[in-house]
């Protein structure tokens, strides 16, 4: 057997191979073990998902890819949203639980707390996110700015203003919006 060139890809990979108690073995080691450990609950938070869904949501991986899924929430009755089906797109970062997901409205909705580009204002998904949060917690808390939307963390201030000073306009903007995108 030759031994590889030196500066050829075949010398380099031979010549920064770890050994086994050095500390690249350890952190490759750490990153795999890490994924593995987010896809196991991912997994798990998938099954108890589909075993006892929130009314009006529906939530899978798209494909055969665990970390990035599709969600559909139902606009809830008696908002402005109602009978709208918004989808979701939802990715898990590698390091979850330990960081929130990250949650894109794909359908367009008029809503203070939801920009143009479908990224969502919502504090467990940002400050107030813990590991102790499941998807399932998620899907509530994004179904509960349907109802609940959050004027003073707005994403877009001009909606929220509207929001605030003329309530009736707004709903009757955010049905109009329901009408055209979400059915």
């Amino acid at each position: 057997m030759t031994k590889p060139a030196a500066g050829s890809l075949a010398g380099m990979l031979t010549m920064t191979k770890p050994s086994a108690g050095s500390l690249a073995s350890r952190s490759t080691w750490v990153s795999t073990t890490s994924v593995s450990s987010s896809g196991k609950r991912i997994q798990r938070e998938m099954v108890e998902l589909n075993l006892d869904p929130p009314p009006g949501c529906c939530a899978g991986p798209k494909g055969d890819n665990l970390y990035n899924w599709v969600a559909t929430i139902i606009g809830p009755p008696g908002t402005p949203y109602q009978g709208g089906i918004y989808f979701l797109d939802i990715t898990f970062p590698y390091d979850y639980p330990f960081q929130p997901p990250k949650v894109v409205f794909k359908t367009r909705i008029y809503h203070c707390n939801v920009d143009s580009a479908g990224n969502v204002s919502l504090e467990i998904l940002k400050d107030s996110w813990s590991p102790a949060l499941t998807i399932t917690k998620v899907l509530q808390a994004l179904q509960s700015i349907f109802t609940k939307p959050d004027p003073y963390n707005p994403l877009v201030p001009g909606i929220a203003h509207l929001y605030l000073q003329d309530e009736a306009k707004h709903a009757e903007l955010a049905a109009e919006w329901t009408l055209r995108f979400a059915k």
